[in-house]
Parts: C-alpha cells; structure tokens; sequence
C-alpha cells in the first residue's frame, strides 16, 4: 500500500491487521520503528519527523504479520460478570448480581467478600468498577498518608483514574500547597505490596523530582527492593488493563 503524497499527524490511527496503529513522532529516533503498547492494545509507529509519517504508516503495513502475532500475544478482554471471582488487593473477591446500589459486602464471618451491582452486560460492568475505583482510592490514599508521613512530607490529594500509560503520578506542591498524586484504579486488581510498592514510588518523588540515586533510597527505605514489584508489573500489567473491557 502506498501513501507517498497522503499528509499524516502526529496521533494519527490506521487499522493493520486488524489492530490499532498510532503514528508517533519521536524526534529523538533515529529511525522508523514499531511497538507494542500492551496496556493500550496497540501498535505505535514511530517516526523521527512528521515528513516521515507515512514510511512508518507503510512500514507497519508491511509488518502486518508482526504485527498480528503480537495482538496474539496479549491476554483476552476480561469482562466482569456476576458469579466471577477476581482479586481486590490480593483478596479473592466475588462479583455478585443484587439489587440496590452498587457495593462492597464485607461479611462478618470472614467469608469471601463481594462486589455486589446490578445491571448486566457493560452495566453491570461499570458498577463494578466504581465499586473499585472507590476501593482503590481508599486503600491508596490511606498508604501515601503512611508513606507521606514516613518521609516527613506533607499529606498530598489523592485520586484514582483509567490511566493507560502509568501506573502513578506524582505533582508536589509548591509554596506550601498540597501536592497531587493521582493512581490507576487497576492496581486495586494487583496483589497489595505491589500496589504498596507504587504508592511508596509516588511518595517518594514529594521528596525527589527524578529517578536518581536519592529517589531510589528513599524508595528502598520504604518498601525495601523494589525490582520485584516492578517485575510484577511489567509481567502482569497487560493482564489487569484487559479486566473490565
């Protein structure tokens, strides 16, 4: 397929084999390349300036087997439907069709909890996930007030989001104000010291603003090693993204 003369953007989107392809310029590359983003379920093709767009758009027509190999590679959609059992935290949790708001039952003879919605299809879906999100932002706000403490800094807002590439995000505060750190609310699918691990990594950049030597102390000292977390991720990250889809 040609597309000499065709004008492409930066964001632009093709389909390939069936896959979504977003066209990126990185002027930092030094060639055409593609990639799998496996928390978006895409492809992105890269080009070192937008007059290079469309090789890399002809580039990932050409890989169209690569490509559909990768797409195979990824874990499948993984709806929530009533009668499933997911992990909260690492805690077995039974997603239950009820009537009434959508809920966390916690049941007082120590029994399997369940998230209890109604609704079916993606309606049911999404109460499901405002069950967790609220879950989330629960357990991680009350882990960075641990960790904020422990590091001497101030307790910063915290809120959760869908977010597709990060799994946290820290903004300090400046002239005294409250810093900001927003989590996905994904990781409430993540066993808990891994989801511990990122609100310590958060924390520790009210203190440090990079990733250098200090940064890691000050993460090390938290939660120990953290490589293991973050091998956790990198394994597994593709699975929490697929739940709810």
């Amino acid at each position: 397929m040609s597309f000499l003369g065709r004008a492409f953007a930066d964001g632009d989107r093709l389909e390939v084999a069936g896959a979504a392809v977003r066209l990126k310029v990185n002027r930092r590359a030094s060639r055409v390349s593609l990639r799998l983003d496996r928390t978006r379920r895409e492809i992105v093709a890269t080009a070192p300036s937008l007059r290079r767009l469309p090789e890399a758009a002809a580039f990932a027509h050409e890989r169209a087997g690569w490509i559909a190999e990768r797409l195979a590679e990824l874990p499948p959609p993984a709806p929530f439907a009533p009668g499933q059992l997911i992990e909260v935290f690492g805690r077995p949790v039974r997603l239950e069709q009820a009537p009434g708001r959508a809920r966390w039952v916690e049941p007082v003879d120590g029994s399997t909890p369940r998230i209890c919605a109604m609704g079916e299809g993606e309606g049911f879906a999404r109460a499901v996930i405002l069950v967790l999100k609220k879950k989330a932002l629960e357990v991680l706000a009350a882990r960075t007030a641990h960790y904020a403490e422990r590091l001497g800094a101030p307790m910063p807002k915290v809120s959760v989001a869908d977010a597709k590439s990060r799994w946290g995000s820290c903004k300090p505060g400046l002239r005294g104000a409250p810093g900001v750190i927003r989590y996905s609310w994904r990781l409430a699918l993540a066993p808990f010291e891994v989801a511990d691990y990122v609100a310590a990594h958060e924390c520790a950049h009210l203190r440090e603003l990079n990733h250098g030597p200090r940064f890691w102390a000050h993460v090390r000292a938290l939660v120990g090693d953290e490589r293991r977390h973050r091998a956790w991720l990198r394994a597994h990250g593709a699975r929490l993204h697929a739940f709810g889809r």
